[in-house]
């Protein structure tokens, strides 16, 4: 009875966590439907709007090493989850703004708030997951997630659709969602964040160093990033061929599909890699290639809603496989480091991807070359990923003192 006990609270603990996710993606997963359109209608090129995308992404990542260190150092994992989940008010505040260059200040700031708390919720859903897997654990917290991104991009899609495609109400309506999102955070806090032990003991750990086999596995992911076109430029590509019909409310929808693609891709990617391990992500390394020849062929729609389904099952995995892979390379007490380290090398993977396919988009450049160097990429990932796997070390010694 005491085993099912705690075995029942640890997943009410993963889908309380999941829950806050969904409901923050419901904003901000919502809006990065229509942000690139949103800049375009402000007068950002396809190179602007791709930077922005890449400079966000970095800055949501690159934060994290910081936020990862200070979160450990005084593990005040749930302030910093208050911190970052309260910066999305961003979103609804875009709403104001006439020029892309605050628009562009409000994204960025938005990612500042993904920064601050993604290392803490990470680490402390790696803490109360203990005993189901690591995967399975990951694997449920991103399908939640992603059924607020799926939710999000609809109800954008809805607004835009029977405002005549109004921006600014569209984002000023997000403030209901957020205010719900802020109650969902306190009552998660409320039933597990005061009754949680963050150290229960002080793990040993002899060395401080996160070792060779991580940073070959973090290199292998930057790599398989630089080499995948943004989502926001898949979406800029669609606004270019939907404007002169003035249908850009069907660009959140293409989001959308991007998003209900990612959600089973994450659920059943997070079981087969508890099943078969870390070998279970070369699948979606060689499936990168596809989202950039399908965006870059002389695109029209049909095209486009292919490179979103590719897109978004990379994506699933991305944010779940890949995160709960980072576990299985460092102990618990160098955890909220490790995830700051590699979110911010994967930052940077977004922020070389979105310049250099924003200036493929603006200079034409031919598809051969575009095939190239997206093969190119993938196929060294793909080396430097095989090779953490053949020097993968399982670090069990902060669970075996936590249990």
């Amino acid at each position: 009875m005491k085993y099912a006990s705690e075995f029942k609270s640890i997943y009410v603990s993963i889908l309380l966590l999941g829950v806050v996710s969904l409901m923050g993606d419901i904003v901000y997963e919502g809006s990065r439907g229509l942000i690139p359109d949103y800049l375009k209608f402000l007068g950002a090129t396809a190179f602007i709007v791709g930077l922005i995308s890449g400079l966000g992404e970095f800055l949501g990542y690159a934060v994290r090493l910081l936020s990862g260190f200070l979160a450990d150092t005084t593990r005040a994992y749930w302030a910093f989850m208050f911190l970052g989940y309260g910066l999305i008010v961003s979103i609804p505040l875009l709403g104001f703004t006439n020029s892309w260059e605050i628009a562009a200040i409000l994204v960025l700031l938005e990612r500042l708030g993904k920064a601050c708390r993604s290392p803490s919720r990470d680490t402390i859903l790696s803490i109360v997951s203990r005993g189901i897997g690591a995967g399975k654990a990951f694997g449920i917290h991103e399908f939640l997630d992603q059924v607020g991104a799926v939710m999000g991009p609809f109800i954008v899609a809805t607004l835009m659709l029977y405002s005549s495609n109004n921006y600014r109400w569209t984002f000023n309506f997000l403030i209901i969602p957020f205010t719900m999102l802020l109650a969902a955070l306190v009552f998660t806090y409320w039933k597990i964040g005061s009754r949680m032990a963050v150290e229960p003991k002080r793990a040993i750990v002899k060395d401080r160093v996160l070792g060779g086999p991580f940073y070959i596995y973090t290199l292998a992911v930057v790599l398989n990033t630089i080499g995948l076109i943004p989502a926001s430029l898949i979406l800029y590509r669609a606004s270019t061929i939907l404007q002169p019909e003035r249908q850009q409310w069907m660009v959140p929808l293409i989001y959308l599909l991007i998003q209900g693609v990612d959600a089973p891709a994450a659920l059943l990617s997070g079981y087969l890699y508890d099943k078969s391990g870390i070998r279970i992500l070369t699948l979606p390394f060689v499936l990168s290639i596809f989202p950039p020849l399908f965006t870059m062929i002389d695109a029209d729609l049909t095209a486009l809603i292919i490179a979103s389904v590719f897109f978004g099952i990379v994506l699933g995995v991305q944010e779940s496989t890949y995160r709960a892979a980072v576990s299985e390379f460092t102990p618990l007490p160098l955890r909220g480091t490790a995830y700051g380290v590699f979110n911010t090398a994967y930052g940077f993977g977004f922020l070389i991807s979105g310049g250099i396919y924003g200036l493929i988009i603006d200079l034409n450049i031919p598809l051969i070359a575009i095939l190239l160097f997206v093969v190119l990429t993938q196929i060294t990932a793909l080396t430097f990923l095989l090779k953490a796997c053949k020097n993968r070390v399982k670090l069990d010694i902060a669970q075996h003192q936590l249990d």
